[in-house]
Formats: C-alpha cells, structure tokens, sequence
C-alpha cells in the first residue's frame, strides 16, 4: 500500500522515512511488526524502541512544543502513522499514553496536569494503564461502580478494573469512578488519574490464550490521589471518557489495516504454496478476505478526510471498527485452515507462530474498544434511527 498525502508534507514524509531507515536496526530491526494492542511480546525491546523514537523527537508529533511534542498539524501526525506502520516497525510499549490519556489532557485536562504528566509520557518516564472496564461493567461502561470519596485534599478510591492493557508496566492509571454515591448510569461520573505505587493498588495479570500477560486486574483498596487528580469536571466523566474512546476510533485503526494487509497478502502467498487457489470455493474466500482489507483501507482513508477537514468522524468510524474487528477474525481463520495441522502446532513452551498468535489475538477485537454488540446498536439507533434496546 503506497498513499501520497500531498506536496505540502513530502518534505516532512522523506524527512520520517530517512529517520526510520537510520534507525529501525540491529535489534529493533529484529523485531517488526512485534506487539499490539493485545500483545505483550518483546517488551524490553519495545520499550528501548520508545526510547529511540523519543530521543528523535518522533513521540507526540502534533503535541504543542511546550509539553516536549513537535507542534505540528494532525496531516503531519498521520504521516508519520501511516510510514510507520508502512515499514513495520514495532507497536509502541507507550500506547496507552501516547494515543489515549495524552491527547484526552491535551483536550480536557488543566495546565497544571498538562505540565506535570505530558513531558514524561514524551520522555518515556511514565507508563499508563487505563481504568475503564470493570467485571460488571465492560460493554456498558456507565454501570461502573468503582467509587471515589473526597477526603480533605485527596480522593480515597475502592473498587476493581479489568482488562487493563499492559497494566502490570504500569506507573498510573486513568480510572472512571463514581464520585456521587447517589447518581445511576451516565451521571455523577469522575475521571482520576491515579499511582500505581502505593498499599492501596494490587496489579494482577491476566494470560490470554496467546500465553502472554499484558492485561491485568487491578484492585483498589481505599488508594488515594489528590484533589487536582480530576481530568475534567467532577461529575462530568462520562464525557470526558467518551472523548477518549473517540480519540480511539480516530486514526489508530491505520496501523492495523495495513497490518491485515500483510496478513492477506501472506494468506495467499500461503494459498499459492497448498494449491489452495485451484479450490474454486477456497479461491472465493480468499478473494473475499482480500477485498475485505480493501475496504477497510476506503473507509480509513474517508475518516482521515474527515478528520483534516476539521470534521468530527461520522458513522464510519463505528462501522470501520465493527469491520474490521469481524473480518480479521474470518482472515485469521482461514489462515488456519489453509495451513493446515501445521497451523495447529505449538513451539516449545507454547511458543507461537506469527500466524498462530494473530489469530488468537483477533478473538478479543470483536470486544475491546467497544463490543460488536454495542457498536450494532449504536449503528442502529443513531444511524438508523431505529427504536433503543429495552433495558431491565
């Protein structure tokens, strides 16, 4: 996949691709296209590579200059998204932080919390893990119930979250907590920024089927924060948590699209190698997975027109996510098919194949990020206008 975005930032792309071609060796080099947002894999070496990338000035491309970004304009930081996906450098150990809580501070937070969590994110100093899911409360995240009392200048917090990614690294969480014992559902919400590093957190991880264990349940056990810990409005943090969830249906689906490109381009590599291609049903399935990352790349490229033009995303980006999330899990499964018992053959210590951890990992893409469930019946009620979902 080859994109051109324009002359006006050529200059700035050569400028991207020379520092990765520089950079993106020996080690590093070693391991592209390791991690993803379920992937816990080469940590340390991902982690160094953060370092790298921050040491160039590559970590917050389109944060202002007085919190340690480069200043410059969001066309910019999807250049640079897409021509580090397009060389398949390795997903970033700072994530959480780079496309989540920062521009969620950037957005929402207080000058004082600009300057005080911004320029360690960039350095490379802090690592974040977000607080969202609960065991009640996945999918419907208003039905949290992790509480958060005001006691004098701190807030004491109690309560479990689930599913936190990469949650055992951890420095701080971003947590949404209930902070008016009174209010139900959407209302009387709070986003707290809160460290991990003290008695009242316990971190636990959790393996996936992949054997890894970059999500944790973390356990808050009267754990306090100060009183200027609220990003946002206290009682407001349902809106502030929605805005984060929007900045993750922005252009983060980029690098995984070209990812499942790789991964249809490798299927029929692998299709061509069994003779799968003289099969006319197989030949239709894998016909259909390859015009399916087709799509996926369309839809990607109308949310970045929207979102240089100054537009708010439209439903796109709901369907995108809904997607691409059901059609890399049909592509992982045809992957395995086609390989046949091979693909069914762990390495020793359940050592996996890329194409045996892509598939697994996929399992979970139809629930992070908002459910497909969820993501159906916001396409129905607000895009379709038809009738909400009873509730109990």
């Amino acid at each position: 996949m080859e994109l051109d975005f324009g002359p006006a930032v050529r200059d700035f792309r050569d400028e991207v691709r020379d520092w990765l071609a520089d950079h993106l060796v020996g080690e590093f080099a070693e391991h592209r296209g390791v991690g993803g947002p379920t992937d816990g894999a080469a940590w340390e070496v991902r982690l160094a590579w953060d370092r790298e990338l921050s040491a160039g000035g590559w970590l917050g491309v389109g944060w202002p200059e007085e919190y340690g970004g480069r200043g410059l304009g969001l066309l910019e930081e999807i250049v640079f998204e897409y021509e580090y996906a397009r060389v398949n450098a390795p997903y970033r150990a700072t994530v959480n932080a780079l496309d989540l809580l920062g521009p969620m501070l950037l957005k929402m937070g207080s000058e004082a919390q600009k300057k005080r969590f911004l320029p360690p994110i960039l350095a490379v100093e802090e690592l974040w893990g977000q607080g969202f899911s609960e065991p009640g409360a996945g999918s419907d995240l208003a039905s949290v119930r992790t509480r958060a009392e005001r006691d004098g200048d701190e807030w004491v917090v109690s309560g479990q979250k689930v599913w936190t990614s990469f949650g055992i690294h951890a420095d701080w969480v971003y947590v949404l907590t209930r902070t008016d014992p009174q209010s139900a559902r959407h209302k009387g919400l709070s986003m707290l920024l809160v460290p991990t590093d003290q008695p009242g957190v316990e971190i636990r991880p959790i393996r996936n089927l992949a054997g890894q264990d970059e999500f944790a349940e973390i356990f808050l056990s009267d754990a306090r924060t100060g009183a200027d810990m609220v990003v946002g409005e206290v009682g407001q943090g349902w809106r502030t948590a929605m805005a984060t969830l929007g900045i993750e249906r922005g252009t983060t689906l980029l690098p995984q699209q070209l990812t499942f490109e790789r991964e249809a381009e490798a299927l029929i590599d692998l299709a061509r190698e069994r003779g799968a291609l003289d099969d006319p049903m197989l030949r239709r399935r894998i016909v259909d997975a390859w015009i399916s990352v087709r799509i996926m790349r369309t839809t990607n490229l109308r949310t970045i027109a929207e979102l240089t033009a100054g537009r708010t995303p439209g439903a796109q980006s709901t369907t995108a996510k809904l997607y691409a999330s059901t059609r890399h899990q049909q592509l992982g499964q045809l992957a395995t098919e086609l390989a046949g018992p091979a693909g069914q053959i762990v390495g020793k210590d359940y050592a996996l194949d890329r194409r045996q951890r892509s598939f697994l990992l996929a399992l979970a893409e139809t629930i992070y990020g908002g459910s497909s469930e969820i993501q159906r019946n916001i396409i129905g009620e607000q895009v379709l206008g038809l009738p909400k979902e009873p509730r109990p």
